[in-house]
């Protein structure tokens, strides 16, 4: 998906891209409301029909109402009078969990539920309206994100660094894109993996036919998408379930959540991969109320940024914070240890 820059905002008709899409070489006929729905996060086919009324949706640069059918190498944009709402952002005074900070970057330790930055139906209560409050002239990144250095997911918890100015920008940035610096996640997975420890190794890249999930590419189109490689140790074993912790080597979009569905342990109520369903287990109905009410007590992917290590972009000593699994998850986990050791699995 392209995002809005000045240099990409058409000049002649003052109507800025939102959205930009090319079709599969196999894409089956399909009208282009549906079409977007599955490429558009929170978008519902009102809307979509609303901006193909409206003459907001090109195809191979030409307005296209509801109906069109997508074909396969179609051009699909989406532009509006307005820039996208991520790029009015708006200071916000939401409280901040610092766990330090210093002239030149602050670690923040994010809840689950808080969005990192705006997107697509989150234009607000996000951490860089946050940041932008409680912070002057934060340097921005390659994407015109306020502070940012790298991301984790919304309802994904835990440890972030935050550039207070360009030279630490910079040089954070360096070191994420080198893969020198430190992060050490704790996920809960469905299943019992077979193996202690292990690396997961796979391209990952959008899924071809659902834009809001990522894929491993394999076969034939092993080499789309961007090396990700995630190393897992086991932490503790729970019957139909397993505590694991997960080293990043590099950070894609969803690597772990992917990575772990990969290798056929999908994380424990991870919604957008299947996690939400029983994947493990017995047909009991006992069992199925157990299973139910640890989603209630976690109602998000067990998925936590625990440790966090980088070099200071200042005076070179390297920096390493450790944070606690948050209530939520450590109470989910702590019903699968009681349940498993009253039960043969």
């Amino acid at each position: 998906m392209d995002q809005y820059t000045p240099e990409n905002q058409p000049e002649d008709d003052d109507l800025y891209e939102h959205y930009a899409f090319t079709a599969e070489k196999g894409q089956q006929p399909l009208r282009i409301d549906k079409y977007l729905m599955n490429f558009i996060e929170n978008a519902t086919r009102n809307k979509i029909q609303a901006a193909a009324k409206n003459g907001n949706i090109y195809v191979n640069d030409v307005p296209v109402k509801q109906n069109y059918k997508v074909k396969p190498l179609d051009k699909i944009r989406v532009l509006f009078e307005h820039p996208p709402y991520e790029y009015l952002l708006t200071p916000e005074n939401l409280p901040l969990n610092i766990v330090y900070e210093d002239d030149d970057l602050l670690v923040v330790n994010k809840e689950a539920g808080m969005v990192v930055h705006p997107g697509h139906g989150n234009y607000s209560g996000t951490l860089i309206n946050a940041l932008i409050y409680h912070f002057d002239n934060l340097p921005n990144n390659s994407s015109n994100r306020p502070g940012l250095v790298h991301r984790i997911d919304k309802d994904t918890s835990g440890l972030l660094v935050i550039a207070k100015n360009e030279e630490a920008m910079t040089h954070l940035s360096k070191q994420f894109f080198d893969k020198t610096s430190e992060r050490e996640y704790v996920a809960l997975v469905w299943g019992n993996i077979e193996e202690d420890e292990g690396t997961i190794e796979g391209n990952i890249g959008r899924h071809p036919k659902n834009r809001l999930q990522n894929t491993v590419y394999e076969g034939d189109d092993a080499d789309k998408g961007k090396p990700a490689v995630t190393h897992y140790k086991v932490l503790e074993r729970l019957g139909y379930v397993t505590l694991v912790s997960c080293k990043l080597e590099t950070g894609r979009t969803h690597q772990i959540r992917v990575h772990m569905k990969h290798m056929g342990h999908t994380l424990f109520n991870d919604e957008r991969y299947g996690g939400e369903r029983i994947l493990k287990g017995t047909t009991f109905t006992k069992y199925k109320q157990f299973v139910e009410n640890c989603f209630k007590i976690l109602p998000r992917q067990a998925l936590h940024a625990k440790t966090l290590g980088f070099m200071h972009p200042k005076t070179g000593k390297m920096l390493r914070f450790d944070s606690e699994i948050p209530e939520d998850m450590q109470a989910c986990v702590e019903k699968w240890r009681q349940y498993s050791k009253h039960q043969d699995v």
